[in-house]
């Protein structure tokens, strides 16, 4: 199922659903006045929401009549991981330096900013600063269903209530200049992240897993980013090296994971314009870098997750 958090047009109070068809049905109705984050901590929560579709199907709200929110408009925390391997050997091949060998060791990650979450259709608003490289990264992410610590990636499945796109946007130019000083990324990763449209729980997604073992689950998902209607990034999650699984390891290795919290894959081989870029002046060195201007149109699509549409706008 797809489980969404919106507003409806003339009031601005947050409300969960679930999407049938292009309408949503609301679930606040059945459970009350809470978010998704309490949705998804309710034993049997997808069951009971089942129950819900069954009785009322006459009950729902057509999607033009509200507006999306991310589906976790403020995450207990967000954690982005560096999982496709193609983006990392490209990255540092055109910057002229050897594939580093720690990155078979164990998916790192790092902290971003969990109060700078925008939603699947709103605008992106940057400071000038910001527009220095401006740059999207093409992703997808998951959220933590339950409460735990020192997770085994065989266990790990049980603890991701669903899936949904990621687009971490970066400015390039303020990141550079931060890890000089070997910490980072952080004040160019600091202002915004969208995430959405929904969350997709792991049952919608079975048919497209093309391997599931104790080291997790890969799907074949298509993913693709789009500027101003051009297409810049393709790419698929099934070329992740390290599953969500294994992150999850990582990632609670010593620590409790909470429902809500927020994991990102890392963007895909080619899902940004710092690798597109560097790939295309190796090959010539009179190309003309491009990056985000203000008013540009960001779309990102994943099989089966559906599609967040962002415009950049100057502050």
């Amino acid at each position: 199922m797809k489980i969404c958090t919106y507003y409806l047009n003339d009031k601005k109070k947050d409300l969960i659903g679930v999407l049938l068809n292009n309408k949503i049905l609301n679930l606040n109705v059945f459970f009350g006045e809470i978010i998704l984050k309490d949705l998804i901590v309710i034993p049997n929560w997808k069951a009971k929401v089942e129950e819900c579709i069954k009785e009322n199907l006459n009950d729902l709200i057509s999607l033009d009549q509200v507006s999306l929110k991310a589906p976790i408009p403020i995450p207990t925390s967000f954690r982005d991981a560096y999982a496709f391997r193609q983006h990392v050997e490209t990255s540092r091949r055109n910057r002229g330096v050897d594939m580093i060998k720690e990155f078979d060791d164990f998916p790192v990650f790092y902290f971003s900013n969990h109060n700078a979450i925008y939603g699947p259709n709103e605008d992106i608003k940057c400071m000038p600063e910001h527009f220095e490289k401006l740059d999207y990264e093409l992703e997808f992410a998951i959220v933590i269903g339950k409460e735990g610590e020192n997770i085994s990636a065989k266990n790990a499945s049980e603890y991701i209530a669903g899936y949904m796109i990621l687009n971490d946007i970066s400015a390039r130019g303020l990141q550079m200049k931060e890890m000089k000083l070997n910490l980072g990324p952080a004040k160019g990763k600091d202002f915004a992240s969208v995430l959405g449209p929904y969350l997709v729980t792991p049952d919608e997604l079975e048919k497209n897993i093309v391997s599931k073992n104790d080291l997790g689950t890969k799907f074949d998902l298509k993913m693709s980013c789009y500027v101003n209607g051009h297409l810049l990034s393709s790419g698929n999650t099934k070329e992740m090296y390290w599953s969500f699984e294994q992150i999850i390891e990582r990632i609670s290795y010593g620590v409790k994971l909470f429902p809500g919290d927020i994991i990102g894959s890392g963007t895909v081989g080619t899902g940004c314009l710092l690798e597109i870029n560097g790939t295309n002046k190796l090959a010539n060195l009179n190309y003309k870098e491009q990056w985000l201007k203000n008013g540009d149109i960001i779309s990102m699509k994943i099989d089966q997750l559906g599609m967040i549409e962002n415009k950049i706008i100057r502050k």
